[in-house]
């Protein structure tokens, strides 16, 4: 199925719902490493369900209190259940299991390529190439990720093979359930779809806890408040702004903020825990918002030429 999605304009609406994403999801790499690390008390799924339950159900609940609809067809519970475990267990819970193995760097890095998957993926979906200077912008966002990792990377304890699998697996099984409510969208609200997706996702986390046989959690209360915050500040706020976000600007767009959470990731750490910035980081920023300026100029210009079949 087409759609228009690509060729809408940019608004301030949806230009405020991508800087939630930007300014609060830059900060949940984090978070996650807190929850889920030695001696946390969280096991990486049973975070992930109790994360996406909690969520879901205060969202349902706020959908309620607002009396918005939150009636859905068997169309739209198909495509929601998708979505919501392609997105949660299937890349979210990859990313918690692998951050117990691997530094938060890594993840920041290699997740890091979800705007070129989602582009490659999404041409092959529509059968429209994306532009060559929209890919060149992409990859000069995804080098500036790389100059940006580089001092965190050579302090890192490292990574073995599976956790950077997960890691490569993770963004690109997100891109299809972002792509499939692009392709397949629903008619009720960003609240309501959002209040769906997390509650189709812990289910899936709640099959992978019991499956994986990880014990009961009993977290210290780092690990509480990692949680509490994934919960309020990275599901209910972040995102439900990241699926409105994706009914109100080009997917590109929307996409970069892979690209600007670990510039501001990197900003807080300054800024709160006084950590430095180097001459590379410092390039590597710049040349990530480089990345992000072409994007944004890049969706202004011509449309993507069509496939050849």
């Amino acid at each position: 199925m087409e759609t228009l999605h690509d060729d809408r304009r940019i608004t301030a609406a949806g230009l405020a719902s991508l800087v939630t994403v930007y300014l609060v999801w830059g900060s949940t790499y984090l978070a996650i490493r807190f929850g889920v690390r030695e001696g946390s008390g969280f096991p990486p799924f049973a975070l992930g369900a109790i994360r996406t339950f909690a969520a879901g159900g205060a969202l349902f609940l706020w959908a309620l209190a607002r009396r918005t609809s939150i009636r859905i067809s068997r169309s739209e519970v198909i495509t929601l259940a998708l979505a919501g475990l392609l997105m949660w267990p299937g890349a979210n819970g990859l990313v918690n299991w692998a951050e117990q193995r691997a530094d938060s760097s890594y993840a920041a890095l290699l997740v890091a390529a979800m705007p070129i998957w989602t582009a490659l993926i999404d041409a092959i979906w529509r059968r429209r190439w994306p532009s060559w200077r929209l890919m060149g912008f992409l990859l000069v966002g995804f080098a500036g990720i790389g100059l940006l990792t580089v001092p965190q990377l050579r302090l890192a304890e490292g990574a073995d093979m599976t956790s950077i699998l997960l890691l490569v697996l993770a963004p690109v099984t997100w891109s299809v359930g972002t792509l499939l409510q692009i392709h397949r969208p629903v008619r009720v609200s960003p609240l309501t779809a959002s209040a769906y997706l997390n509650l189709f996702g812990s289910v899936g986390f709640a099959l992978l806890w019991v499956l994986a046989g990880e014990p009961m959690p009993h977290p210290t209360a780092e690990a509480w408040g990692a949680l509490a915050y994934l919960i309020v500040a990275g599901s209910i706020i972040a995102y439900t702004a990241y699926v409105r976000t994706l009914r109100m600007l080009p997917t590109s767009i929307a996409m970069t903020y892979a690209y600007v959470n670990p510039v501001v990731a990197v900003l807080l750490g300054w800024a709160l825990l006084r950590e430095s910035i180097t001459v590379t980081t410092g390039v590597g920023m710049v040349v990530i918002l480089i990345g992000v300026w072409g994007v944004f100029r890049e969706k202004r210009h011509r449309p993507a030429p069509t496939m050849d079949h």
